[in-house]
């Protein structure tokens, strides 16, 4: 019998295939390739036509996030993006006066950044096929997902589009809001001047009507140069004021854009009035329905797809956790494929993966999402109210864009909120 040294024995890498080139693919493609894994990538455009298209999202990105893309190494644009230090909230008087009935601001315990898609995916396809990745342009559906499991160990569909995620199935369970709660438009501009406090995702809260926030970013300005920008992001209540984004050109986008805001926000308004246009692709609208969908998809053959991302997980824009909880579930994703050595990638294996980011993570974040999607509670008013005056209650909301897991303490009881209201009270006598 003979042996074979251990200096020669060869392994066959592992094998992954992944459909979709944003925020979640991308990162976790790159993390395996430096890990030794055999990774292609899926994708319906090129880099080229991701950077000369319309804007995809406001994909704002707070620290433990971010924390995930440095221990990959992409963090390319950390130096040259815009930092947001912290979170600013404001409440419009009912009179109608125009002035603020609540407003206060809170640092951040570390601060986030936004950076473009149409620059930050083009830039990791390119590195991507630097680490040596396979990079694919094509369509995807049922029989070319046929075609990725049958030479991949494990397929996973990162695509948060398209009739491709939707034989993923919804999970009723986890999926409470039924449809759209918002009409959704995004308009990226320059010139905006600079609050006289520490830089902020500006969210301010307009009840019975919708939200509008705002916050710095790094946008493209062509020839494959990037320029400083701000994200105008305004969700209206469908049906009333500021549901009025359908079928408009680009100048009248940004017009509206600005009437939303001189009319329900002049504060807001003020600092935008000599703001213009990035450009006439940096405009987006639509209604989005929050979704979390079944995490395992069998494909006629039988074999199993594995969805990640946003193909799993849809949240409204309210809360900007979106780019977030694709970062964290990569990053979760990533330490179970890694833990998993040379076993196979079964259902069980999938489901239990996806559970435990769920349950330990995304669960809290889904939770508070949906629960700005309805009128607030008037226990939940006089919390926001209370930040105004206790600092440390507007330091928690703050950091709860973080991690908002920690919101289960005080944001969903009256007896809770109470509780921490007295507790800062106590701290400030």
């Amino acid at each position: 019998m003979s042996v074979t040294p251990m200096s020669e024995t060869k392994v066959t890498p592992r094998s992954l295939a992944i459909v979709g080139a944003g925020q979640a693919g991308l990162l976790l493609g790159c993390a395996l390739l430096d890990q030794g894994y055999q990774v292609t990538i899926v994708t319906n455009r090129s880099a080229e036509e991701v950077w000369n298209g319309k804007v995809m999202s406001s994909q704002f990105i707070f620290d433990p996030a971010l924390a995930i893309e440095r221990r990959f190494g992409m963090n390319q644009w950390e130096d040259e993006c815009p930092w947001t230090d912290g979170i600013s909230f404001s409440v419009p008087a009912p009179d109608g006066s125009g002035t603020q009935a609540i407003h206060w601001h809170a640092l951040l315990d570390k601060p986030g950044q936004s950076v473009d898609q149409r620059v930050k995916m083009p830039g990791w396809m390119k590195e991507f096929e630097r680490r040596g990745g396979d990079l694919r342009i094509a369509n995807v559906g049922v029989p070319e997902l046929e075609a990725l499991a049958a030479s991949h160990e494990l397929v996973l569909l990162a695509g948060g589009k398209g009739e491709i995620v939707n034989l993923l199935g919804r999970d009723e369970e986890r999926s409470p809001v039924k449809q759209p709660m918002r009409a959704l438009a995004l308009t990226y501009v320059t010139g905006m001047k600079r609050h006289d406090y520490p830089e902020c995702v500006n969210f301010n809260l307009i009840p019975g009507v919708g939200e509008y926030f705002v916050f710095p970013a790094l946008t493209t300005k062509g020839n494959g140069e990037t320029q400083a920008c701000d994200i105008m992001v305004l969700e209206g209540v469908p049906g009333g004021p500021m549901d009025c984004w359908n079928g408009l050109s680009p100048e009248q986008h940004f017009e509206a854009s600005m009437n939303v805001l001189k009319t329900f926000v002049p504060w807001e308004y003020e600092r935008s009035r000599d703001c213009q246009l990035t450009d006439p692709n940096g405009i987006l609208s639509g209604k989005i329905t929050p979704i979390v969908r079944k995490p395992v998809l069998t494909l006629p053959s039988g074999r199993k797809v594995m969805g990640m991302g946003d193909a799993v997980l849809v949240n409204d824009p309210i809360t900007g956790q979106g780019s977030n909880n694709a970062t964290k579930g990569a990053g979760a994703y990533y330490d179970a494929i890694v833990a998993r050595g040379g076993l196979p990638f079964d259902e069980a294996w999938m489901q239990g993966t996806f559970d435990a980011f769920y349950n330990g993570y995304a669960k809290e974040a889904v939770r508070w999402t949906n629960s700005l999607l309805f009128p607030p509670p008037d226990f939940r008013v006089n919390l926001l109210g209370a930040a105004q005056q206790f600092p440390g209650i507007a330091a928690r909301i703050a950091d709860g864009f973080n991690d908002p897991r920690d919101f289960a303490h005080y944001w969903y009881e009256a007896a809770d909120a109470d509780r921490l209201i007295a507790s800062e009270a106590q701290k400030a006598a």
